[in-house]
């Protein structure tokens, strides 16, 4: 793998940043005018197209710009509340200096090692073996270990991991994985209430009315389109998911100088990667050192997947 330094790196992490930025709310856009065509375009104009001036004129008048507004709020309770979210879904709590030292100054360290500020440091209280970095500026970049990662790695290895976490942070991938996670989510949303609304309707009783039919075919528009986005959103978001892992081992490796540590804790977590608290939140399992949902190995699994093989990065660290 070529290197990249870490400047370098921070662009391209920003560049990724404002292209999600604006290619989800776009995204949004084009499925809602699609959405509105199915609903809409019959009783406006017949013989009307996709690019009829007089549906777009109406669309960005009286549509758009209501689209756009959810999409903002939804944005700014995402942005503000992202690490309440996060803290919440993996059942973590801050992590007290006077509770383990160890940990402080460990953190501490490596931070005046790299002109670093001090990032909150988290506990989860589990004892599997994992850790994740979050966070979108340096008053909410955060640390997080399990409980299990503190009391079963020693030292050295415990350091890497840190390093991993804080190269993370160096390198903004928790900004754009925190970015991409907050419009994942929209379309999961979506995705959902179209879902209920079709459950708690009163389509089976008027399922032969021409009513009843109409509204099936809004409710069923709604989730075609919510789904086809929630899975664009997803191919795009591991696009950017999987070089990451790999810069950020190189980068503990090179802060620490001693990549097989590393790779010792790696191959440690790998025999006990799953937090039972994110065990059905794909969306925050990304953020963790190893993927802590476990799938069987298979072609779509691997394609689909949002880490390089653990035993890969592994190979690598120990080749370095």
């Amino acid at each position: 793998m070529a290197y990249v330094g870490i400047q370098t790196q921070q662009r391209r992490n920003n560049m990724r940043s404002m292209i999600l930025l604006l290619l989800f709310p776009a995204l949004v856009l084009v499925l809602a005018y699609v959405a509105y065509l199915f609903i809409y375009a019959g009783n406006l104009d017949t013989g009307s197209n996709f690019f009829d001036p007089y549906l777009l004129q109406y669309f960005s008048v009286n549509v758009a710009p209501y689209v756009i507004l959810l999409v903002g709020i939804w944005f700014l309770i995402a942005y503000w509340a992202n690490t309440a979210i996060i803290k919440n879904a993996v059942g973590s709590r801050p992590l007290e200096r006077k509770e383990n030292m160890r940990i402080y100054n460990l953190v501490e360290n490596l931070c005046m090692q790299t002109g670093m500020k001090m990032p909150q440091v988290n506990i989860i209280p589990d004892n599997s073996l994992n850790a994740f970095a979050s966070g979108i500026n340096e008053k909410t970049y955060t640390v997080t270990l399990t409980q299990g990662i503190i009391d079963k790695l020693n030292d050295q290895e415990l350091e890497s991991v840190i390093a991993h976490e804080l190269m993370h942070i160096r390198n903004r991938d928790v900004r754009v994985l925190i970015v991409s996670i907050i419009f994942v989510g929209i379309f999961a949303m979506i995705s959902q209430i179209g879902f209920r609304m079709m459950l708690y309707s009163n389509l089976g009783k008027s399922r032969d009315s021409k009513n009843g039919g109409g509204q099936a075919i809004i409710y069923l528009v709604v989730i075609l389109v919510s789904v086809v986005g929630y899975l664009c959103t997803l191919m795009m978001r591991f696009a950017i998911s999987r070089k990451r892992e790999y810069m950020a081992d190189a980068g503990a490796a090179e802060m620490t100088k001693n990549p097989l540590a590393l790779a010792s804790a790696l191959r440690k977590i790998s025999g006990n990667p799953n937090v039972g608290a994110v065990a059905a939140r794909e969306d925050i399992a990304q953020l963790f050192i190893e993927h802590p949902l476990q799938k069987k190995k298979s072609f779509m699994n691997n394609l689909f997947a949002t880490h390089p093989p653990i035993q890969k990065r592994i190979e690598i660290l120990e080749r370095f």
